[in-house]
């Protein structure tokens, strides 16, 4: 099913704009309204984690959206979606360095050594630069197959996006919300794979 291109790009895609930033606006009104809890800081900068990887994941579903259901114009959403997860992401490592180690650089290595799951959650950040930068239609023809393969560097981000929420979790014994976000991940990956080999 495809629906009508001035449907498509006149109302879907500015609709799907507008509900990404929805996240992000509560969490201002939340911020001004004093509505988010004790440590106000602690919940944005999770939260923004949190649609970090939910964007990540919404990114590489479009692909088997497609191939499950026909659906291309979804592929024309990537672009968006994964911006979007770099936006959350750069919004939470913002907070960190900010208001968590106050750009205090020598807590914030000692940080990266000693705890994995910040170890992990950089790791990631540093390989969703690239896709961010590259991302325009224009660095696709400048790049040609070698943006195909420098974007394929999303699989093993998303790995460890979901490996830092999981060891984070894991620190408070609460491991039930990464798991949904890990089986998600082992789906979309696994139906990849299945239709790389039957190939």
């Amino acid at each position: 099913m495809q629906f009508p291109e001035p449907l498509f790009t006149r109302l879907l895609k500015p609709l799907i704009f507008a509900c990404a930033l929805i996240p992000a606006i509560l969490m201002g009104w939340g911020i001004w309204q004093d509505s988010l809890g004790a440590n106000p800081i602690e919940a944005v900068t999770r939260s923004t984690g949190d649609w970090a990887l939910r964007f990540l994941l919404l990114t590489l579903s479009l692909s088997t959206l497609r191939r499950l259901s026909g659906w291309t114009q979804g592929i024309r959403l990537r672009r968006m979606l994964g911006l979007f997860a770099f936006f959350y992401a750069s919004v939470h490592l913002i907070l960190y360095l900010w208001l968590d180690q106050f750009f205090d650089w020598s807590g914030i290595w000692h940080d990266i050594l000693k705890r994995p799951f910040i170890t992990v959650g950089m790791l990631a950040f540093l390989m969703l630069i690239p896709l961010a930068i590259t991302s325009p239609k224009a660095m696709l023809r400048r790049l040609g197959k070698r943006w195909k393969t420098l974007h394929s560097l999303i699989y093993p981000l998303s790995i460890l996006a979901v490996l830092h929420f999981w060891w984070m979790k894991d620190a408070k014994s609460d491991v039930s919300e990464p798991l949904i976000y890990a089986l998600i991940l082992a789906a979309l990956l696994g139906e990849r794979l299945y239709q790389r080999f039957k190939a």
